[in-house]
């Protein structure tokens, strides 16, 4: 069987927010760079389901269950401020939070873990937490500074269709392809 490659499904932002978020975040570091390495924003998106490597049959059995799967209607989500994985003190991943919208996130998230069961992937051993990643950190840093003094970001994102997208890693950092997509519909 052929592999398709580094899958993952999620919510791309538009590039109105891409530009205005980029410029929120920069704006609120106060000429400092981002800690650690930065996810450059052109991507930057909303992961609903990491996948790894997939091959073709697998790829047919995941399209399918997410064009079966009951995605809902389109709706829109308001951002948070900073937030860091495991947590602020230690943090090896800085990342924005999703205030308005977080359940529906969930929701597509959910739909998107049963398609990836389906198409044979071990089931998500991390629960959802809906989040933009802006940066990774190693070796780990207390970030709990920088998150005070970073405000919500006022815009919202509508959020209308999923992307299955394919990961190429390289030399000059990943470089994500859409390789399907699949609209919200009521």
């Amino acid at each position: 069987m052929a592999n398709v490659g580094r899958l993952f499904v999620a919510v791309a932002l538009t590039d109105e927010v891409r530009a205005a978020l980029a410029a929120h975040v920069m704006g609120a570091m106060k000429d400092r760079p981002l800690p650690g390495k930065p996810v450059p924003p052109p991507n930057w998106h909303l992961t609903l389901r990491f996948l790894g490597p997939c091959d073709d049959a697998a790829y047919d059995r995941l399209l399918a269950g997410l064009a079966e799967a009951e995605l809902g209607g389109p709706f829109a989500i308001t951002f948070g401020g900073l937030g860091a994985f495991p947590r602020p003190a230690r943090a090896t991943v800085l990342w924005l939070a999703i205030d308005g919208g977080a359940g529906r996130l969930e929701q597509l998230a959910a739909r998107s873990e049963d398609a990836a069961q389906q198409a044979g992937f071990a089931p998500e051993d991390r629960p959802f937490h809906s989040h933009l990643t802006l940066s990774r950190i190693r070796p780990h840093q207390d970030l709990r500074p920088l998150i005070e003094q970073v405000d919500s970001f006022p815009m919202s994102l509508p959020v209308d269709r999923l992307i299955v997208y394919r990961s190429h890693l390289g030399r000059g950092g990943a470089r994500y392809e859409e390789l399907e997509s699949f609209e919200l519909s009521t």
